[in-house]
């Protein structure tokens, strides 16, 4: 057999073995070669506005080739060690070490710039598609074209290129290093057997679900007035980060074991086919892999919860800026007023138009905050809070009554009111003490007045009189009056909003549409989604991939045991059952510990973000959970013609 004939043969075996490496590395290659033509795309000129789109892509391109880099050199590393008995073979039969590395870099040549070339094509056939995904989610009036970028294909093969030469030092170093006795051993060494469960690994597997539920414990009281300062918030979240980790690897280096023993000790050791493919099998290999396992379930954990709060940001956008914007149209001067009211009159867009009068009074709410965390730039002893008549807004109170409105989430886990309580409106010359009779959700008056999220004080008309003869000039808005204009048919918004644009611009602060913040914020958290969304995916391509080889590794060394138990009468289809119970486990546990950690970051502080949890997050995970058990499924499908070879 020749050299050539020889080169062949492997690249047919391995092309089969490694299909699903092909697919991963083309795949990366395409999202790569598709980012970077992005970069260089005219019609990114149009999110230079708010965002800077080239800038935010070319950052998730670095980030793209760390994730892409790490999952290679990794993969390489794992089948050059399956080949190690190959390798020994062609030592013994008198083959030089630098000519097996030729014979293997020139399988690897054409494996990895085939897929390269694939890769690149697939790129450029789908650029125009992710560019229409991009404009879509980020709501940018610009044409996407299908560009063939020259600077896109020089960067994807300058950076590939170098990934492979960093495999090939791999691989020269692997086989210079390596005696031909040690070759036939790396793959019985790869993965350690444990076959009795110690003390030492009982008390790990504890202090592993114990640090779990510490950090969970207190995530959930982050934002709930425990921590009152700025600094304990911070070493909060640090503790919550190193216990988590922390508690996975030890999870994985010993929970699993120790609770996979105690089923095996109820059952008295007695277990069936499926329990002994399964539970067995895992206790004894997982503690090997933990490192790996706490980074892919760390990783993942991360790409959930950063998707599901810009998901949450981008979803909860409208709701956002009727918070914010209490009217269609919000402005503080007159003039402008009459001038857009003119406009939408000669376009015939009807409207309705409310006016609210608001002064600045300092309130002392210290008798009304269950929380507060120190640090901030309000004391609540003095806090400028805007007033506004209950005759402005169609409500009825008594001179010694008040109602706080539109509250800002935010500001609330960090300042908590109570339901009742007295309070002090401090005027310039005199006090009027209140009682307050609680919060209300509806938003009365733009973000202008409410310095970020402060609630409004609606105050019986008499007392809004004698704070208003009484104002302390120095905390007083330029402007004392809210304009609020909404239109009659929601379907005139947008050329009405097209109008406002025309008129105003976006440089003044105290004047606001609704639906432009509403634009703005899905332009923004749009693309950021998109981002994260395509860095997730390739993550979850290639840990899915890893996972997957080494479940192929394990079929193989595994291989003597099910020729075994086919000559006991055990059918495939006994086999597969176990084996389906296998990657349940193998592929399930970092997914479930992954969606769990995501879920307790999500759920902390969720509401920093928007205004609706449930749906966001459940859609991510469950998008999540569906592509990841892919791989699960073909593991299964690699075991059926590792049983079909058993016999």
């Amino acid at each position: 057999m020749s050299i050539n004939h020889l080169i062949i043969r492997n690249l047919k075996k391995n092309l089969k073995n490694y299909y699903l490496y092909v697919f991963a590395l083309a795949f990366s290659v395409a999202l790569y070669f598709a980012f970077v033509t992005l970069q260089y795309d005219p019609a990114m000129d149009a999110t230079k506005g708010s965002i800077k789109g080239a800038a935010s892509i070319r950052a998730a391109s670095a980030l793209l080739v760390g994730i892409v880099a790490i999952f290679l050199l990794y993969a390489n590393t794992i089948f050059i060690k399956r080949r190690s008995k190959e390798i020994g073979l062609f030592q013994l039969i008198g083959m030089t070490k630098s000519r097996i590395f030729r014979i293997l870099s020139t399988e690897n040549f054409f494996l990895y710039f085939g897929s390269l070339v694939i890769g690149i094509f697939l790129g450029f056939s789908f650029s125009r598609f992710i560019m229409m995904i991009l404009l879509k989610v980020t709501q940018v009036d610009a044409n996407a074209a299908l560009r063939f970028s020259p600077q896109a294909l020089v960067q994807t093969l300058i950076v590939f290129g170098t990934i492979y030469l960093l495999i090939m030092m791999m691989n020269y170093i692997f086989i210079k290093k390596q005696s031909i006795l040690a070759l036939f051993r790396i793959t019985s060494s790869t993965e350690q057997k444990v076959k009795k469960l110690s003390i030492w690994e009982i008390l790990i597997g504890i202090a592993g679900m114990i640090l779990i539920a510490v950090g969970y414990y207190v995530s959930s009281k982050l934002f709930g007035g425990d921590f009152t300062t700025i600094n304990e918030l911070f070493m909060a979240m640090i503790g919550i980060l190193g216990s988590v980790i922390i508690g996975t690897y030890l999870f994985y280096k010993g929970s699993v074991s120790f609770i996979f023993h105690l089923i095996r000790k109820k059952k008295d050791g007695y277990l069936n086919i499926n329990e002994v493919l399964s539970l067995s099998s895992i206790m004894f290999r997982m503690k090997s892999n933990a490192l790996l396992l706490t980074i892919i379930t760390t990783v993942s954990a991360l790409a959930i919860g950063l998707l599901s709060l810009s998901y949450i940001s981008y979803y909860s956008a409208e709701k956002m800026a009727e918070n914010n914007v209490a009217a269609d149209f919000a402005l503080t001067k007159t003039k402008d007023a009459e001038q857009f009211k003119k406009a939408l009159k000669e376009n015939h867009l009807p409207f309705n138009e409310k006016r609210v009068e608001v002064i600045q009074v300092n309130a002392d709410l210290s008798t009304i905050m269950e929380t507060e965390l120190q640090g901030l730039p309000h004391n609540p002893g003095s806090v400028p809070l805007p007033v506004v008549s209950d005759k402005a807004v169609d409500m009825d109170l008594s001179p010694e009554e008040t109602i706080f409105t539109g509250y800002n989430d935010l500001l609330q886990s960090f300042m908590s009111l109570k339901d009742s309580g007295q309070i002090k409106l401090h005027g310039q010359s005199e006090n009027i003490s209140l009682q307050y009779k609680g919060l209300e959700k509806e938003f009365i008056v733009s973000r202008y007045f409410t310095a970020g999220g402060l609630p409004v004080a609606v105050v019986d008309d008499s007392v809004f009189k004698q704070l208003k003869n009484n104002l302390d000039p120095a905390i007083q808005r330029k402007s004392s009056l809210f304009i609020g204009i909404t239109l009659k048919d929601k379907e005139h918004v947008a050329k009405a909003n097209d109008l406002f644009k025309e008129m105003f611009g976006n440089e003044d602060n105290s004047i606001d549409s609704r639906l432009e913040m509403s634009n703005l914020q899905k332009h923004t958290m749009g693309l950021i989604m998109f981002i994260v969304s395509f860095l997730g995916l390739t993550f979850l391509i290639t840990s899915g991939c890893i996972l997957y080889f080494k479940q192929m590794g394990e079929g193989e060394e595994e291989m003597p045991s099910y020729t075994i138990l086919r000559k006991l009468g055990f059918t495939r289809g006994d086999l597969v059952k176990g084996i389906r119970g296998k990657q349940l486990f193998s592929f399930g546990i970092p997914l479930l510990i992954g969606l769990s950690h995501s879920y307790f970051a999500v759920k902390s502080g969720w509401f920093l973000f928007g205004t609706e949890l449930w749906t966001p997050m459940i859609v991510v995970m469950l998008v999540y959970a569906t592509l990841y058990s892919i791989f699960g499924m073909l593991s299964v499908q690699y075991y059926k013609k590792v049983f079909k070879k058993a016999l």
